[in-house]
């Protein structure tokens, strides 16, 4: 059963019944708003929207990142499927896989955050979402869907933190501002 976030909303992502997952994967949808034109047709747009995975340690430095210029972790835990740079399509337009039993144990966070990389902002965006889905069983764990369209043209969507007991994850929906993850960097560090 998939649960739904609010904006600071936090799930365990230990198993129903036991257990803990070991394999997740990120999935980042979305579609480009539909511009009215002459005679009221409309007219589909290229947006091109990148997900990208920080891989951050305990004292919330950055140890490694996955993105579309980098589409594995070095040591091969996270792993980005490829770009999108239109939205076009159903489902899930960019993933990233993780293997949480091979993220080094130096790494505690693992924010997730998606850019207008061709720098459109989220007033051209509609149904856009990010979802994390249980690997081993493709069934959907939680669904984050980001909300207020603006004039920002980047979000911090959510995070996955180690504790004691597993891992958990943290919907946080920080809009923000830039065409990279490099770019966000200062306003990922206020939600570490």
């Amino acid at each position: 059963m998939s649960i739904s976030l609010q904006k600071g909303q936090k799930v365990s992502l230990a198993k129903p019944g036991g257990g803990t997952l070991t394999r997740v994967r990120m999935g980042l949808g979305w579609d480009a708003v539909v511009k009215k034109g002459l005679f009221g047709k409309g007219k589909a747009q290229s947006i091109d929207l990148d997900a990208s995975c920080l891989l951050f340690d305990a004292a919330g430095n950055l140890a490694d990142s996955v993105w579309f210029r980098q589409l594995r972790s070095k040591d091969g835990s996270v792993q980005h499927t490829g770009d999108n740079l239109t939205g076009a399509g159903e489902g899930d337009d960019e993933v990233i896989n993780v293997d949480l039993q091979r993220v080094p144990a130096n790494v505690t966070q693992l924010v997730f955050t998606v850019n207008s990389f061709t720098g459109q902002d989220f007033s051209q965006i509609e149904n856009a979402f990010c979802r994390l889905v249980d690997e081993s069983t493709g069934q959907e764990i939680a669904r984050y869907d980001l909300s207020g369209a603006g004039r920002h043209n980047a979000q911090i969507m959510a995070k996955v933190s180690r504790d004691g007991q597993g891992w958990t994850m943290t919907a946080i929906g920080a809009t923000a501002t830039g065409r990279t993850f490099q770019h966000l960097l200062p306003a990922v560090s206020a939600h570490l």
